[in-house]
């Protein structure tokens, strides 16, 4: 049943990676292929970017990915080496142990208070405990002795961080104004709740031998939020799960039932759209009821696995990403053409471009926009982002050409939906500001702005790593990591580790670029350790420019001037007063030449529907363990929209199809790696298939 698919005449010949047979100068010239400034295309293709080399001679095997959503799963890789999953959608336990509390070593703890403060002071405290022990939710506040020392009181309102996390501490004065004392309340929470400026009518320490000179009824130090209870981590982290959208749409989803703005949530990174993917994120002071109760009218998106903790995800907070992909329709000269190009990825890795997602899915390209910021034509990069595009939806091209025709920014903001976010913000400060571009710029958050410059780099860095990928070995003045910095035996197996765990050690290494206190780890590769045979390939790094980075020592770093030279830019000087739109004042970082797919297993297997699964997804495990949860939730959901989003997918099943179900099976590869943060996965299956990753290519695959 399978021999018609290892036999392949339709496969074209492809061009790998060989000795180089004309001088380096030569070749750069031959590989820089600059990009017109105000050139168009329906779909950005690999060479447009600096892609054009493999990184072995093995011929590789016709596959179609992404044919399915579903055929591209993504687990983020935590910091701690763990993989974050849908595995649950239970609620945390909210409740604080207050017997534990109250009691823990108090002997020990009034002992040492009774050294800080003295004898009253403990024997106030002790009955204030009494009180809190019995259940007195509106026990009353003490006030401690007269304490003009600030050192001192500074001291106290520690200890009760350290020693009473159930109680706040604040500093009250007296009607003199010059005498202060210390105050101690019940913290809000399961203890008791009480109102900001309540009155401690029953007060018991030093001052309530004085009631009338203490000004303890002024309200609370806000310090001592009642809003958030007191033992519970001021983020919300959670596992969102999302199936065929991108990141920031399904939080702009969850956003808006919540009433909250996007910018609220944080992320380590970004997932890919067309996929199935589980990541981290994290809300600050949002119960994590308020997500789960989302669950049943949430459609191609789940939340789970609540958790409080004190701090939030920042960008790159993650150690990379676990892929699982199958590759569908798959045709081969013989099933060892697969194992032989599965073994060569495995040990020889991938050329580590930049994949087409870093430079956008418009027919004018991120690196576009970036180039013209970089020469400072501020009016050009509004146009590149505004104007009619090719290969959008009619109705979008509508909405550009007839702003670009009448320049009526009110009907474009109107129409415009919200997930452009760039088009929108520059109209709104067009409309504030008319015929300042840089303003309008400056409005599009700058996140999303520095993209555009980044890309940029990344396109130099392509055409860089092509160019290098054709020479066999280390070469005198490489840029490599120093073997000291790094240390000996990084690179290990981690076959044998659990599948929910990664090889942190292993994961540490393959940063995009070093952090700046080991900018240092970077070296030129000298004689001496080419003679010492001390580095190979897998050592060597390409810059991404900036004013800390270094460039090769040799004809390398000619390709970086040479590109950015017909392009208008210079990399050493900014031609503008804008800082955040100039390389110069860019800091850069490193790049690994080649990356290996880490923890890479994989498998040959048939099917007769291509509307099925092939992979199980977290929501499908989880359909395993709790049944009439998960059917609840999904039944719940089609209630509300008959099971279909807006991009006509299913959490259950896909209703597109590219093909038909066929009685002979056909072949898929699946294949599951780790990879770091940055590198992508698209370019190691282009490795392994010698096939574009371009949109008409895998359309013409599919086809």
């Amino acid at each position: 049943m399978r021999c018609r698919h290892f036999l392949n005449p339709l496969l074209s010949p492809l061009s790998f990676a060989k000795p180089p047979s004309r001088p380096l100068a030569s070749r750069a010239r031959a590989v820089a292929q600059p990009p017109a400034q105000a050139q168009r295309r329906a779909a950005l293709a690999e060479p447009d970017v600096g892609i054009s080399r493999f990184a072995s001679s093995l011929p590789g095997f016709r596959g179609v990915l992404k044919q399915r959503y579903s055929d591209f799963v993504v687990h983020e890789v935590a910091r701690d080496g763990t993989l974050v999953r849908l595995t649950s959608f239970d609620l945390p336990d909210e409740r604080a142990d207050t017997d534990d509390e109250a009691n823990a070593d108090l002997p020990h703890a009034l002992d040492s208070f009774r050294l800080l403060c003295g004898d009253a002071d403990a024997e106030a405290l002790r009955g204030f405990l009494s009180r809190v022990s019995e259940g007195d939710s509106n026990v009353s506040p003490i006030i401690l002795s007269p304490d003009a020392d600030k050192a001192h009181r500074l001291e106290v309102h520690d200890f009760f961080k350290r020693n009473f996390i159930f109680l706040v501490t604040d500093t009250v004065e007296h009607s003199d104004g010059v005498q202060r004392c210390i105050r101690v309340r019940l913290r809000s929470g399961p203890r008791g709740r009480r109102n900001v400026g309540e009155k401690a009518s029953n007060r018991t320490g030093i001052g309530s031998s004085e009631p009338s000179g203490w000004r303890d009824d002024m309200p609370f130090d806000s310090r001592g939020s009642i809003t958030w209870p007191y033992h519970l981590g001021k983020f919300l982290r959670f596992h969102l799960y999302k199936e065929n959208k991108d990141t920031q749409e399904a939080l702009r989803v969850i956003g808006k039932m919540l009433g909250l703005q996007p910018r609220s949530f944080r992320i380590a990174g970004t997932k890919d759209k067309r996929a199935i993917t589980t990541q981290q994120v994290t809300l600050f002071k949002v119960h994590a009821s308020r997500l789960a109760a989302l669950n049943n009218k949430l459609t191609g998106i789940k939340v789970g696995d609540f958790n409080y903790v004190k701090e939030g995800l920042v960008l790159g907070q993650l150690m990379g990403n676990r892929f699982t992909i199958t590759l569908r329709s798959v045709i081969a000269e013989s099933e060892d053409v697969i194992k032989a190009a599965v073994d060569g990825l495995i040990k020889s890795g991938f050329i580590n471009y930049y994949g087409l997602q870093r430079f956008g899915s418009a027919s004018v390209p991120t690196h576009l926009v970036g180039a013209a910021l970089l020469r400072g034509e501020w009016r050009s990069a509004v146009s590149l982002i505004l104007d009619p595009r090719e290969g959008e939806y009619d109705d979008m091209n509508g909405v550009r050409e007839h702003y670009k025709e009448h320049g009526d920014i009110d009907v474009a903001i109107r129409n415009f939906p919200r997930r452009l976010i760039a088009e929108r913000a520059i109209l709104q400060r067009l409309k504030k500001y008319p015929g300042n571009y840089l303003q309008a710029l400056m409005a599009i958050p700058r996140t999303l702005r520095l993209m555009y410059v980044h890309s940029y780099q990344s396109y130099l860095w392509n055409h860089a790593a092509s160019m290098r990928a054709g020479i066999y070995g280390v070469i005198e003045g490489d840029l490599v990591y120093k073997k000291e910095c790094l240390g000996e035996g990084t690179l290990t197996d981690t076959s044998k580790n659990n599948d929910d765990h990664t090889i942190a050690s292993e994961m540490d290494i393959f940063v995009e670029t070093l952090p700046e206190e080991t900018i240092q780890s970077v070296k030129i590769a000298d004689s001496e350790d080419l003679l010492k045979a001390v580095y190979t390939l897998e050592d060597v790094v390409l810059p991404l420019p900036g004013s800390e980075t270094l460039f090769p020592g040799n004809e390398v770093a000619g390709i970086y001037h040479e590109i950015a030279n017909k392009d208008g830019i210079s990399l050493t000087k900014s031609i503008h007063g804008v800082k955040e739109f100039s390389i110069t004042s860019m800091k850069g970082g490193y790049r690994r030449v080649l990356q290996r797919p880490i923890d890479c297993k994989w498998d040959v297997v048939t099917y007769t529907d291509d509307k099925i699964h092939l992979v199980e997804t977290d929501l499908d495990v989880l359909s395993k363990a709790k049944p009439s949860e998960v059917n609840e939730l999904l039944s719940t959901r089609a209630s509300h929209d008959g099971s279909l989003d807006t991009s006509g997918a299913t959490i259950l099943a896909e209703t597109e199809s590219t093909g038909s179900s066929d009685l002979l099976p056909e072949l898929a590869v699946k294949l599951s790696f780790t990879l770091p943060t940055s590198s992508y996965a698209t370019m190691a299956i282009r490795e392994l298939t010698k096939t574009s990753t371009s949109v008409d290519c895998q359309k013409a695959l599919n086809s």
